[in-house]
């Protein structure tokens, strides 16, 4: 997992309540466990005209005009703004590694669902808590300046604005230190490696009717 330490990045308004997993990326996209290749069908609903299903071509498929990512002004967006209660519904994995497909490495919102707000940790999106009313303000700054970007420090917990406005935040430390260092579940079990292979081993020596 890569590690999260400070990220700047554009800004993309998504402005919405209740946004829920099958909008991030609907049921049919399911099917497969790589964790990648499923940016193209992120918000696949609200983002292309027809139905998508796995194997089309997306290149060719027709977009929806009206929704907001769709818009040049946000492409290669990295940080996304939003409502209330973003990633409700199933708990499904699949979203945030939608999301992290796209290019998304934050998410500003209101409040998540509790589900898919520990998924965006244990696959290095870091999701952020901002208040309304600070929520507002940025809402509007983004809308009214194109190519509006923010700077994210995790280790001091701040969201930076260009005209010198900090946002603190709060984050649990273990999940803090987790996301600076890239640690997800398998690296924090690699960290032992070396007291898993000593024990594996005297284990053979005790037990060896296990591995005959």
């Amino acid at each position: 997992m890569e590690a999260f330490k400070i990220h700047e990045g554009l800004v993309a308004p998504l402005d919405r309540n209740n946004v829920d997993t099958d909008a991030i990326i609907p049921k049919q996209f399911l099917k497969s466990i790589k964790r990648s290749g499923f940016g193209p069908n992120a918000f696949d609903e609200w983002r292309y005209m027809d139905h998508g299903e796995p194997g089309m071509d997306n290149s060719q498929r027709p977009l929806n005009p009206n929704f907001v990512l769709n818009q040049a002004r946000y492409r290669g967006a990295s940080i996304l703004l939003t409502r209330a209660n973003f990633g409700c519904g199933s708990s499904r994995e699949h979203a945030p590694w939608a999301l992290l497909d796209y290019g998304f490495k934050a998410i500003l919102a209101e409040s998540f669902a509790d589900i898919f707000y520990n998924n965006c940790f244990k696959n290095g999106i870091l999701p952020v808590v901002v208040p309304k009313a600070e929520l507002d303000a940025l809402f509007g700054l983004v809308e009214h300046s194109p190519g509006y970007a923010l700077a994210i420090d995790l280790p001091a917990q701040l969201i930076r604005r260009p005209d010198g406005h900090a946002i603190p935040f709060e984050v649990d430390p273990f999940r803090k230190e987790c996301l600076v260092n890239g640690w997800d579940d398998i690296g924090l079990t690699l960290r032992h490696a070396d007291k898993i292979r000593d024990y594996e081993a005297r284990r053979r020596v005790r037990h060896p009717y296990y591995f005959s």
